[in-house]
């Protein structure tokens, strides 16, 4: 278990009266129970802050989870620590006076040159290395060892043995590495200097448990652990001290020992008590959503707007659904597609007609990609005889060749009504299915790899742009503050010196010197008056006409800096990775934002409910729903700031689209009936005028 400041810590007891439905709180890692919410927040937060260690590998600074992983993965690493090499290892360990890593260092310099019965390594057989084991060591004369060995293959199993010397075999590294061994130490032991083994371990590989004759005068055992003799002779130091204040204390008079009771022994216990009582630690926002609780200092919340469902697919189809159309919408260049709206393929998929241009053009185009990869759809195809050409009429033939080859039952059961025309009776989930393996077969290919590959690079190297430039900007920045600075400086020096040369001057002059001053002043007058110039009036208007054209130019500048920094973002923008969620509230919903649909998506935990949010207000209500003292809001919060702009600028936009269409629509219905108006003008079937600008001739 992790150690509380190099402490054992204890969990809490389980309540034993508890209820069937009675509402508990419970601790997911440390599986403890609690009834009072408080008590549990405590608690949580106690775990949350880095004050624990790994009692394994003796890591600090750790959270209580972290600990409990860190001990976890050690422990998995001591059980692969080599059985053949354990003996040796505790027969160093036990009653060992050297520090860990001495004793470390001693046992890692000893095996490397004493090889153990049942090690693996290497040795020269027949002018070439082989693997083996060593069964017996064989001791001869002049200091020299050889070792009897059994020869193993590539499956570790023996096919001879032999006697070879220490020289011809060969220990390529230790085992193990040094914070395994120091693990091991630690997992083994439960005191260090001297290094004692836990009886488990002692009587597993037969180690001696009696101390050796130089530590028997420093250690005794007490309920079976070694303990020093130091804190025998402190305790009992502390009971004879503890028995002659009693004594004293008998003779003292009564007066006087209710008055150390009311002054000293009160204060102590108060003191005493304060110590002993828990402490309550301020909270370190932000935490789990799931833990945040109103609070005094909290801003008002607006009510979180409910997001639309009015989806023309299945609600659980919402997400095949914006996947492929984002997938090929974003890669439409290199699939030869023209873009179309997500409004426009929903309505496309639900629709019955079987021959509709822009679903056609989307698998033609998916197939395309897959034919000119060359790969096992290629292959299929060439084993059929197709034309190269896939056209309105042949394309079903094509995706039937694609259902074929990925042997899906759930999709290999549309190819009968698919093969007699009638694609467009297909169930709404069949189609996206159908879209989803053909997206992902296309994604594998290396065209598509060979595009990611360019897109990573090129916004690598634009990010290496904008960084730069934002770096060379600030530095600009620095020096020309540092500049005003220093001319700041100046002339406030030039003043004091100007102010204290007068000074001197009217002193040293003094009144001998007034009317010829006077006299001066009146000649400077006079020559301003006659000229009609005055110079100081000459440089203030000289600033003033300055001044507006270095504004002007300073903002001429700014404004230059931000269209280069947004040009370079949206270039950035371009090179289509894949679309991240902006991220999750509180009860881990996810939202989504596109960059070619001006809505934000709500997608529920389990991914079975979708909605949206379509307009500016219901955004702003959103943004301040959300609750910064958690850390999934915090983040959705910020995330939503730094784009918050450009989602605005899109869902304005929408929303001008949307009252252009129903204005339309209105304008359609109210026309007479006999002066009808013909369907392209109906802004709800636009989906039917659809035509693929950049397909391949």
């Amino acid at each position: 278990m992790p150690l509380l400041k190099r402490k054992p810590y204890a969990l809490s007891e389980p309540p034993t009266d508890l209820k069937p439905r009675q509402r508990v709180y419970q601790i997911r890692f440390t599986r403890e129970i609690f009834r009072d919410y408080d008590e549990y927040l405590t608690k949580i937060n106690l775990y949350r802050q880095r004050v624990w260690t790994c009692k394994v590998t003796a890591k600090t600074n750790l959270t209580y989870e972290e600990a409990l992983v860190s001990e976890l993965n050690a422990t998995e690493k001591i059980q692969k620590f080599p059985y053949e090499l354990i003996p040796f290892v505790l027969q160093t360990v036990q009653f060992s006076t050297l520090s860990l890593k001495d004793l470390v260092n001693t046992i890692t310099e000893k095996l490397q040159y004493h090889l153990l019965v049942g090690e693996e390594l290497y040795g020269k057989r027949d002018d070439c290395v082989s693997l083996c084991q060593i069964i017996k060591v064989l001791e001869e004369g002049d200091n020299k060892t050889q070792y009897e060995v059994a020869w193993l293959d590539k499956d570790k199993k023996r096919i001879g043995t032999a006697v070879v010397n220490a020289e011809d075999l060969i220990r390529k590294k230790l085992p193990f590495t040094r914070e395994v061994l120091k693990s091991f130490i630690r997992e083994s032991t439960y005191r260090n200097v001297p290094w004692v083994l836990h009886d488990k371990w002692a009587q597993e590989h037969a180690i001696s448990t009696d101390p050796p004759e130089d530590i028997r005068s420093k250690y005794f055992f007490k309920d079976g652990h070694l303990v020093s003799t130091k804190k025998k002779r402190k305790t009992e130091d502390d009971k004879q001290n503890i028995t002659e204040t009693r004594e004293g204390q008998v003779g003292k008079s009564k007066n006087k020992l209710e008055r150390e009771k009311s002054e000293g022994l009160v204060m102590e216990r108060s003191a005493e008590k304060e110590d002993f009582e828990p402490k309550e630690e301020p909270i370190n926002y932000p935490i789990d959503d799931l833990l945040v609780r109103p609070g005094p200092d909290d801003p008002v919340f607006t009510d979180r707007p409910s997001p639309s469902r009015d989806f023309t697919v299945p609600i659980d189809c919402v997400g095949d659904l914006l996947m492929v159309w984002d997938f090929v919408s974003s890669f439409g260049r290199l699939l030869h597609l023209f873009p179309f709206s997500l409004q426009d393929f929903e309505n496309a998929i639900c629709h019955k007609d079987s021959n509709l241009i822009i679903i056609v053009e989307t698998h033609s185009a998916l197939l395309r990609l897959l034919v000119k990869d060359d790969g096992q759809y290629f292959t299929a195809i060439q084993e059929k005889k197709r034309k190269p050409k896939i056209t309105i009429i042949t394309w079903t033939e094509y995706l039937c060749d694609f259902l074929e080859m990925i042997e899906m039952p759930e999709l290999s059961s549309c190819i009968p009504t698919i093969k007699r025309g009638h694609y467009g009776l297909l169930e709404t989930h069949a189609k996206l299915g159908i879209f989803r393996e053909l997206i992902a077969q296309t994604i594998a290919t290396d065209l598509v790899r060979k595009k990611l590959d360019e897109y990573i690079e090129e916004r690598q190297t634009l990010a290496a742009t904008k960084r730069g430039e934002a770096i060379e900007e600030g530095r600009k920045k620095r020096e020309e503050k540092e500049r005003l600075k220093a001319e700041s400086a100046a002339v406030q020096e030039a003043n004091g010196h100007g102010l204290e040369n007068n000074n001197t001057s009217d002193d040293a002059l003094g009144n001998s010197d007034g009317k010829t001053s006077s006299k001066k002043q009146k000649v400077d007058v006079k020559v301003q008056s006659e000229s009609g110039k005055d110079p100081s009036k000459k440089e203030a208007n000289k600033m003033t006409l300055q001044q507006p054209k270095a504004d002007k130019k300073e903002a001429t500048e700014k404004k230059s800096i931000e269209q280069r920094r947004e040009y370079l973002q949206r270039e950035i923008d371009k090179r289509f990775i894949r679309t991240e969620p902006l991220g999750k509230d509180k009860d881990y919903n996810r939202y989504w934002y596109f960059r070619r649909d001006g809505r934000i998506f709500v997608e529920s935990q389990d991914s079975k409910q979708w909605g949206y949010y379509s307009t500016k207000e219901e955004l702003d209500a959103f943004k301040g729903s959300l609750n910064r003292k958690g850390v999934r809001e915090r983040a959705l919060q910020s995330q939503l700031e730094k784009s918050y702009n450009k989602i605005c600028s899109e869902l304005q936009k929408r929303s001008k689209d949307v009252a252009q269409k129903i204005a339309m629509e209105e304008a359609v219905l109210r026309r007479s009936t006999r002066v009808r108006a013909p369907p392209r003008d109906n802004p709800a079937i636009a989906f039917l005028k659809y035509v693929n600008k950049w397909k391949e001739d």
